[in-house]
């Protein structure tokens, strides 16, 4: 085997690809990346896995000799990182029966050896037995992620929280839930063109281009929940795909997820077992209103959150004949801190108490410049909610204040 390739997509590639390299693998073999060389397709591909996780990735290089080898991770990451910026070249010497296996790399004046083992060692990445097929729009896809990965549980004996449920029951919207029972959020996003034009107009003033991949796609109705880890992937690799190319493709059964991009694959382990009916945990009706610049708030919370380093809490007090939001903490043994900001407040004031990390991630995903904060009273859940923009509801519980 023999490939030449730039060392800045050697890098990449196998940067991005190690990712679904484990930590302590079993068979020794998954701490290998394998690697393809196609003389034929003049295309690298790399392959890695941890048992749940695989990820594929290809590139062009010039391939003089094709074969497969895998080669440790870890240590092949290091080598390639410090090689410098120019033509690398790979060869690979084995004898007969694949024993033995070193790989060379060279560049300018560096040559370096390392062993690997064989390729028929490293396991088939998983297909799906029954096929169903989506086509997504990345941009709406990464828009879904954003509003709602955070609010993932971590917690895997409840491993069905620890993913993100992504729905459609109609086919031009899709749905993003996430929750970890102390927080909820929701997002919604409108692929036609008739709602993308009002979520832009209330947004920013601007109509969508006709020509908008988002506003042509029709979805069948589906529904899955996916590992929050695997989608923080696939947010990666979409990342690194929007440039050349406006969709991608999402393949399942029961068990398998698999997205496919132009020249990176996917797969993960679809998380079973029911979704909580998030919609139910959403109330209908609220007594209290309360409407705020979001960066405002989000800055006044950080600051007085500089006080409440050992129960991280934070009080709000709603002061309706002011138009004032007071945000305080009182931390025994700290000292104590309180910040104002004018607001729009409608109904009874209250005085009720958040997690500052569950209000603080929910508020640096929310977009617009204005939040909306619904709420009854002060042990029953509030929603935030942006004015303009995305639609994303979050859910936040309050958390009792002790006197």
């Amino acid at each position: 085997m023999k490939i030449v390739c730039s060392q800045s997509d050697l890098k990449n590639n196998l940067a991005f690809v190690s990712r679904a390299v484990p930590s302590r693998p079993e068979p020794l073999v998954l701490g290998n990346v394998l690697l393809e060389a196609d003389e034929t397709t003049k295309k690298l591909t790399m392959t890695a896995f941890d048992g749940r996780l695989g990820i594929r990735t290809s590139f062009q290089a010039d391939i003089p000799e094709g074969g497969m080898i895998t080669l440790p991770a870890k240590l092949f990451n290091d080598i390639v990182s410090r090689l410098p910026e120019m033509e690398i070249t790979l060869t690979c010497d084995a004898e007969e029966d694949n024993s033995n296996l070193v790989a060379t790399l060279s560049a300018a004046s560096s040559k370096l050896q390392l062993n690997g083992m064989d390729a028929e060692e490293f396991p088939e990445l998983p297909v799906v037995s029954q096929e169903n097929t989506v086509d997504l729009p990345i941009t709406s896809f990464l828009e879904g992620l954003k509003g709602c990965l955070f609010a993932a549980s971590t917690e895997l004996s409840k491993e069905v929280l620890t993913g993100i449920h992504v729905s459609s029951t109609e086919a031009t919207t899709l749905e993003f839930a996430a929750t970890d029972s102390h927080r909820l959020s929701v997002v919604q996003i409108f692929l036609d063109e008739s709602e993308a034009s009002e979520d832009k107009d209330r947004s920013s003033g601007e109509t969508p281009d006709a020509g908008d991949v988002s506003s042509q796609i029709k979805l069948p109705e589906f529904a899955v929940t996916i590992p929050a880890r695997a989608l923080r992937e696939l947010e990666k690799m979409l990342g690194d795909e929007t440039g050349n190319q406006k969709t991608f493709r999402m393949r399942y059964d029961d068990t398998q997820i698999i997205f496919e991009g132009s020249s990176r694959t996917l797969t993960t382990l679809r998380l079973t077992g029911a979704y909580p009916p998030y919609q139910r945990l959403l109330p209908s009706t609220f007594v209290r209103y309360v409407v705020c610049d979001r960066k405002r708030l989000l800055s006044s919370l950080e600051l007085v959150s500089v006080m409440a380093q050992k129960n991280n809490i934070a009080k709000f007090s709603l002061d309706s004949v002011q138009g004032e939001l007071t945000l305080s903490v009182d931390a025994q043994d700290v000292g104590s801190a309180k910040q104002s900001i004018s607001a729009e407040i409608t109904g009874e004031d209250i005085d009720i108490a958040f997690n500052i990390k569950y209000l603080t991630d929910g508020l640096k995903a929310i977009r617009g410049t204005e939040v909306k904060m619904q709420l009854n009273e002060w042990n029953q859940p509030v929603i935030f909610t942006p004015l303009t923009g995305l639609k994303m509801t979050y859910l936040v519980m309050p958390v009792q204040i002790r006197s």
